[in-house]
């Protein structure tokens, strides 16, 4: 066996330890990474953090503003643009360090997704055929949405009231798909710029719904049609101040709900809190009743024994 053979014969404590050292270098490395993924999640959880991303997003709801001024701010558009890409870098890296800083928890997140898509629209270059795509980065304003809590919650409390809404605003379609058809066969001849056909008078009874410029067009018919007011008294008092408060009243209601609910959480938390605690106080208060009874029992027991013991007399009675 020759120098090379030996200087390549590896120790087989050597060969022993390499799994542990790899294994080792492994864990320091996971180590490492979950520290950086730690103080990554500090940061961006972090006040000052949140605040920055909603003043970066109100100055570039500011430049896109600007931009709607050609004519006065012309000689500005190179920089603006130049500003552009360099909101488009912060918004994607603030969002590469979320998702460092979550992982997959990340993307269990709904806001998180709809952040995701804001983002990748504004990376989307002015090519040919997706310049008008670019228009959808003024959507970035819409982040403040999800970045601030109040108006998410607000958001989420709409979201969760679209149930019930869909069953009163299916009314409402109900009583305007029905006066608009009997408005078409009464008010046609008399005034066709309102009730021409079943769309043009969809669309003026959502003008009345809305009690917009309603006497010009009640005044249009009522003159050939003195019955006319009975139909529009009607129609509005039923959709304007019946149906529009009903959606208003089902909004505030499942926001209400949605504003209280962890009020309620912590309420049903210290309520089983302070049951538990009179529970355990009943149950040592039944165990001292138990002890007192026991020990009741004991001296009812040992009573007549020291008067048996004593020939059937208290010592009272001793002569």
């Amino acid at each position: 066996m020759g120098p090379g053979s030996r200087a390549n014969r590896i120790h087989p404590r050597a060969a022993k330890g390499a799994p542990a050292r790899v294994a080792g270098a492994r864990e320091e490395e996971t180590v490492r990474n979950g520290g950086a993924r730690e103080r990554t999640r500090r940061m961006v959880e972090a006040r000052w953090f949140q605040n920055t991303v909603v003043a970066v997003i109100v100055l570039n709801g500011i430049t896109l503003g600007i931009e709607t001024y050609q004519d006065r701010f012309s000689h500005l558009f190179h920089h603006l643009e130049t500003v552009e890409h360099v909101f488009v870098a912060f918004f994607v890296a603030e969002l590469a360090l979320r998702v460092f800083a979550h992982g997959r928890g990340f993307f269990r997140d709904p806001w998180n997704w709809f952040d995701l898509a804001i983002v990748g629209l504004s990376v989307i270059p002015a090519a040919v055929g997706l310049s008008v795509l670019r228009l959808l980065r003024v959507l970035r304003l819409l982040r403040l949405i999800s970045v601030i809590p109040h108006m998410r919650e607000v958001v989420s409390a709409l979201l969760r009231s679209l149930p019930g809404l869909g069953t009163v605003i299916g009314l409402l379609f109900v009583i305007m798909y029905t006066a608009a058809v009997l408005g078409e066969k009464l008010f046609e001849d008399i005034a066709p710029e309102y009730f021409g056909d079943l769309g043009t008078t969809m669309y003026t009874l959502f003008m009345l719904l809305t009690t917009e410029n309603w006497p010009d067009i009640s005044s249009s018919v009522i003159d050939d049609a003195p019955y006319a007011w009975v139909f529009f008294v009607v129609f509005i008092v039923l959709s304007a101040f019946i149906v529009l408060n009903l959606i208003i009243a089902v909004m505030v209601t499942t926001m209400e709900q949605e504003m209280n609910a962890p009020r309620w959480e912590e309420d049903q938390e210290l309520e089983l809190v302070q049951h538990e605690v009179v529970m355990a106080e009943l149950r040592a208060l039944s165990e001292q009743v138990a002890a007192l009874g026991e020990q009741v029992r004991r001296l009812g027991a040992v009573a007549p024994a020291q008067i048996e013991g004593s020939g059937g007399e208290p010592d009272g009675m001793r002569t």
